[in-house]
């Protein structure tokens, strides 16, 4: 028998470890938490000073009963799991249930999974962190306290099977207010003019910027008609022009919050996937008998930029030697936002010399897209800035200003490796003017004006919305990803082309949260729970008091919630068809989902339907029924014969009503970052791109 036992959270993370620590050790997986409140009632003792009810959850008692028999034959037992406020709760857990002594060396933590991390971390022991501990307890506890409090008034004031929680409500909040801004938005007319300039035979754009030296804008055509009389023939006279070298900085290595973006942006990723596909990268792959298995990259929960020093010597000694000595940079500083946990590091390869390339065939397509984004991210924000040359220039006509603009790359530094993306998709410009001086005279080759209308803000992506929850304090990194699917599987919100819209359940249970628990919705002050929490977390204030001060005010609102909320009725809408089944008329019925058709003779009839949105378009296949949009089991939108399963016709991709002019075969629109592009299902006719 091994004379000591290490307990990690996952099978996986536990072969590796034990590859690497030798035959004295046994290396066992707790599969989680051990222990945690009941689910069939609240747990916390209100009266006792919120004192948490645990127990073994259910269907761990072998696992438990395995580690409490190897626990007794060891010699000591190391308590290894995450190196974060829900690592270390496991840690307490585990020593709790296994009788350890939370005040003895028991605990190790590593920030990466290599066999010199793991090894020095089994050097350097220490105790429970109680502080994080408390934290993590509070913050559950509060979930629960707001959670079962509110859930059962909502089962029983508007339907049964809701749920309600302090940040995933914060997260509905924030779509449905951009929806309200969306329908309340009045579109306002402007216009731009656009030129094109020609010196001698080279062309170039350029637009209008104002009169007489200053900035005017376009609101309407009569505007527009005044700039154009104002002019006279086609020769521009160039004023000034301003030639700079422009220096751009490379980004920050990525925290949970940045990666979970740019993997969106880059490699559309959802961020549930991203976090699922960077445990595994964290826990270990098998590189082969010379290496065996190795955590690929840094713990990948993380709010923090820091980067070791050994890392960042790694990736300096890499650059030198694949690109040379120019392209070596200082490591651009972020000042790290307060709270920010920067005992753990950004997210970062483990290794340096561990390129992409070399990881390609080793690695599936969706684990080595994701560790090349880090790879890339992590060894150029050791690179040096990008030198930029930009040119503005000034050119009037009677007192009318145009200016055109190029700029073009004149060492790539940073951006030889990696350009973090963006969420307006606009493409990196790297278009120079001729060369063009004071004094010259240009010549204009098509002056034209285009009429624009201003757009509502965007619907929240993914990517927008965890950058917005943590701009705002919502959350932690370890939050963002289950609270999106969370409010996701609750039906409170959809996507909809990849965007946030609310349904009707998640706006009923909003308007019932906001009346009477304004504060369970309320940014600031779900931001300033978070900093309470932190403050738990350093130390600085009794956990217990963080929640009284929150029940304190929270009673009186769930006593008169309970007395005063109206129930909602949810009425049944006839759709106007009848059951094919038993005759009987069919209704609109409120679902998790949203609507959905449902025979009026329930239970004795239980015919249910989705309700089909047709697209105009006959099937293809089977040229008799219409193509509809339907939802996937999770709730990916694809498109199929209304005639299914008579008729099995799916695209992923919605069909439009003409042929192709080619083939005669089914156009569909294609989405990619360039817009949306028409493309034939059979030959190789194309449109262009569409934004």
């Amino acid at each position: 028998m091994a004379d000591y036992l290490v307990i990690v959270e996952s099978p996986a993370k536990a072969k590796t470890i034990e590859k690497y620590l030798g035959k004295k050790y046994k290396v066992k997986a707790s599969l989680g938490h051990i222990r945690d409140l009941p689910k069939s009632q609240m747990g916390v003792d209100v009266d006792k000073e919120f004192e948490p009810k645990y127990i073994t959850i259910r269907g761990k008692g072998p696992v438990l009963k395995e580690l409490k028999t190897a626990a007794k034959k060891a010699k000591r037992v190391y308590l290894a799991a995450d190196p974060d406020r829900e690592g270390e709760a496991i840690a307490w857990h585990l020593a709790h249930s296994l009788e350890i002594d939370d005040k003895t060396e028991c605990r190790v933590v590593f920030n990466e999974i290599t066999k010199d991390a793991v090894k020095n971390s089994f050097k350097n022991p220490r105790t429970i962190d109680m502080d994080r501990v408390d934290a993590q307890q509070a913050r559950r506890i509060l979930d629960r306290l707001v959670g079962y409090n509110i859930s059962p008034i909502l089962w029983k004031k508007v339907k049964k099977g809701l749920s309600a929680g302090r940040v995933q409500s914060v997260a509905v909040r924030l779509i449905i207010d951009r929806e309200n801004e969306i329908n309340k938005f009045k579109p306002e007319e402007y216009w731009s003019i656009d030129g094109s300039f020609l010196k001698e035979k080279e062309k170039f754009s350029g637009a209008f910027y104002g009169v007489d030296g200053k900035k005017q804008e376009l609101k309407t055509k009569q505007d527009v008609d005044q700039v154009l009389q104002k002019m006279k023939g086609k020769d521009f006279q160039i004023d000034k022009v301003n030639k700079r070298e422009r220096r751009r900085n490379p980004s920050v290595p990525f925290t949970t919050s940045s990666l979970q973006q740019e993997a969106a942006r880059k490699l559309n990723f959802r961020a549930k996937k991203t976090m699922m596909i960077a445990q595994q990268l964290y826990e270990g792959i098998e590189l082969g008998k010379k290496e065996g298995t190795v955590g690929l990259i840094t713990y990948m929960r993380t709010d923090s930029t820091r980067l070791s020093e050994s890392a960042q010597n790694e990736a300096k000694s890499y650059i030198e030697d694949k690109f040379g000595n120019e392209y070596l940079g200082g490591g651009k500083k972020k000042k790290q936002k307060e709270g920010a946990q920067d005992a753990h590091e950004a997210i970062r390869p483990t290794s340096a010399v561990r390129d992409p390339k070399k990881m390609k065939s080793i690695l599936s397509r969706d684990q080595y897209r994701l560790y090349k984004l880090i790879w890339d991210r992590f060894i150029a924000s050791q690179m040096a800035p990008a030198v930029l040359d930009t040119m503005t220039v000034h050119m009037t006509n009677q007192g009318v200003e145009f200016r055109a603009t190029g700029s073009k790359v004149k060492f790539q530094g940073f951006m030889k490796v990696y350009v973090e993306g963006r969420d307006d998709n606009k493409k990196e410009e790297d278009k120079m003017l001729p060369d063009l001086e004071e004094g010259m005279t240009v010549k204009a080759d098509e002056i034209e004006p285009n009429q624009h209308f201003t757009q509502p803000p965007p619907r929240y992506t993914e990517a927008r919305l965890v950058k917005t929850l943590e701009e705002l304090g919502i959350g932690r990194p370890s939050t963002y990803a289950p609270t999106l699917d969370t409010i996701q599987r609750r039906g409170y919100v959809a996507l909809d082309n990849k965007r946030f819209v609310p349904t009707e359940l998640g706006s009923i249970v909003h308007e019932s949260i906001e009346e009477y628990f304004p504060e369970i919705i309320d940014v600031d002050f779900t931001a300033k729970m978070e900093e309470d929490l932190d403050a738990v977390e350093e130390g600085n204030v009794e956990w217990v008091k963080i929640i009284k001060d929150f029940y304190t005010g929270f009673e009186p609102r769930l006593e008169k919630a309970e007395k005063e909320m109206e129930k909602v009725e949810i009425k049944d809408e006839p759709a106007g068809v009848d059951c094919e089944k038993c005759g009987h008329e069919m209704v609109y019925k409120m679902g998790r989902y949203g609507k959905f058709l449902a025979c009026s003779n329930f239970p004795d009839c239980r015919n249910t339907k989705p309700i089909l949105k047709k697209v105009g378009v006959t099937c293809p296949k089977c040229k008799e029924g219409e193509v509809v949009e339907r939802k996937s089991k999770k709730r990916r939108t694809f498109y199929g014969c209304e005639r299914y399963p008579d008729c099995d016709f799916i695209s992923w991709d919605k069909p439009i009503s003409r042929p192709c002019p080619k083939c005669s075969s089914l156009l569909v629109e294609k989405k990619s970052k360039k817009g949306v592009q028409i493309q034939c299902t059979e030959c190789d006719y194309k449109e262009e791109p569409q934004k």
